[in-house]
């Protein structure tokens, strides 16, 4: 990778169809493919999935109307960073960026890259090879396979597509995402019209009692894994051409569009096993394709997942960045990452570094203990953002022009309420892995605390040559 860079902006490429297909590639990914199984394992009706996904479909469709809004007033890079920092100050947008970091952004990039090793072993019928893992004190530090192997590789090659330019990468991305909108619409067509399912599958009934109980909020942290990256668009909202009106359609029609995809995946899946044939699956979509149509066919189907997964890797490799390019502009992190490559007008060294935390992630994490900590850690921060959406209406914009929140104030007050009840239970039932997610946070400010002692020491510094230049 060249080294030239210079302190250039960021260029606005993207129309409403790039924005939009960015939004359902951030979505379309790993969740649906895989955690339908963890899913089955922690409730007792097929009926309660589909109504856990119903809910989590809800929310962040009214999560992607408030941050319409929101991107409509601030049409800049960096999404909920800027959102945070406008409504509650730099500390607390500060975290947000950090989180997005680690949680957001390069923890879901390491959790889709294993899925991808997985299928891609599964789809040739080939065993992973041995497993190397390498602990202290017992605790298991650093594990090596052969489908981690891919993963990294797979990490790396898709950094340095977007490394080369928006316009390149978009390309890629709406490619990847076509094909895996295309197989997922012939998946669930083929599966309801000639699959070998049973409707005897959804058998049992529901009860609403269920909807508060433990084990259906540890369901709706996995559920909003699964829709994480509905507010992709917003993350380039200084890349977007005419954003007050393309970047609120691209979120709502994005999510809209990726929640209707998710309910008829679920019945499909349902369709297709028993539940007790769910219960702990990660390729879920692999194990109902065999169900569906036979060992023959569902080889090609394991082919077409691996190509999906693709997809969501890509998309979020190119979204990051853009935050912790924001972030160092503020300057309140590393100065370098805020700098565009001159050839190919990226944010080239902040791809490097998420690639670079992405991999050590997908050494050292096991899959579902990913999926807690990130959708819990990300709740916490897309509420605030929520919250500061309506203090910005009550304090300094509450006529501003432009688009509005559909159902405000109800829309938001919905979105906040569903994420504390996730946050909750999060802590209630996984204990161990939220702490992880509050230590994330605290180590944040003390990285905010460093950058911003040392930046008030560079003003300071750059004030008194000033005044010694200007008195002599």
């Amino acid at each position: 990778m060249s080294d030239s860079h210079n302190g250039g902006e960021l260029k606005r490429e993207l129309g409403l169809f790039s924005a939009t297909i960015i939004v359902v590639a951030n979505m379309v990914g790993t969740g649906i493919f895989t955690t339908p199984g963890l899913i089955a394992g922690e409730l007792d009706k097929p009926i309660s999935m589909l109504v856990c996904w119903i809910l989590g479909g809800l929310f962040a469709v009214t999560g992607a109307l408030c941050y319409g809004e929101l991107g409509a007033i601030y049409p800049e890079a960096g999404g909920e960073y800027v959102y945070l920092r406008e409504g509650f100050g730099k500390l607390v947008g500060f975290l947000s960026g950090w989180v997005s970091l680690i949680v957001g952004f390069s923890a879901p990039i390491a959790a889709a890259s294993i899925a991808f090793g997985g299928y891609v072993f599964e789809t040739l019928a080939i065993p992973s090879g041995p497993v190397m893992t390498f602990s202290l004190f017992a605790v298991p530090l650093v594990t090596l396979s052969f489908p981690t192997a891919l993963a990294v590789t797979t990490i790396v090659l898709l950094s340095f597509i977007h490394y080369c330019g928006v316009a390149f990468g978009s390309t890629i991305q709406n490619a990847l995402t076509l094909f895996k909108i295309g197989v997922i619409i012939v998946f669930i067509v083929t599966a309801l019209v000639v699959g070998q399912g049973s409707m005897s599958h959804f058998s049992g009934g529901w009860r609403v009692t269920g909807m508060f109980q433990d084990k259906f909020a540890i369901s709706l942290v996995f559920v909003s894994f699964a829709y994480s990256g509905w507010n992709a668009a917003a993350y380039l909202g200084a890349e977007i051409r005419k954003p007050d009106v393309t970047l609120p359609a691209s979120l709502i029609l994005g999510t809209i569009l990726v929640t209707s995809f998710y309910l008829l995946l679920n019945v499909v899946y349902i369709y297709s096993l028993p539940k007790q044939a769910m219960v702990g699956v990660i390729e879920i979509g692999a194990k109902s394709a065999v169900a569906l149509f036979g060992e023959y066919i569902s080889k090609y189907f394991s082919a077409s997942i691996s190509l999906a997964l693709l997809s969501v890797l890509s998309a979020m490799i190119m979204t990051g960045p853009r935050v912790y390019y924001a972030m160092s502009r503020d300057r309140v992190f590393f100065e370098s990452l805020g700098r565009i490559n001159s050839i190919h007008k990226t944010p080239a060294r902040s791809i490097v570094l998420q690639g670079a935390i992405a991999i050590l992630m997908v050494i050292t994490a096991s899959f579902d203990k990913l999926l807690v900590y990130i959708g819990f850690t990300l709740s916490i921060f897309t509420s605030l953002a929520v919250v500061s959406l309506m203090r910005l209406r009550f304090a300094t914009l509450p006529n501003h022009p432009g688009y509005k929140t559909f159902g405000y104030p109800v829309t938001p007050l919905v979105f906040i309420l569903g994420n504390l009840w996730i946050i909750y239970f999060s802590i209630k039932s996984r204990p161990i892995t939220t702490l992880w997610g509050f230590l994330t946070i605290c180590l944040g400010i003390f990285i905010f605390l460093f950058f911003h002692c040392n930046s008030s020491r560079r003003e300071s510094f750059s004030q008194t040559t000033n005044e010694l230049d200007h008195g002599e």
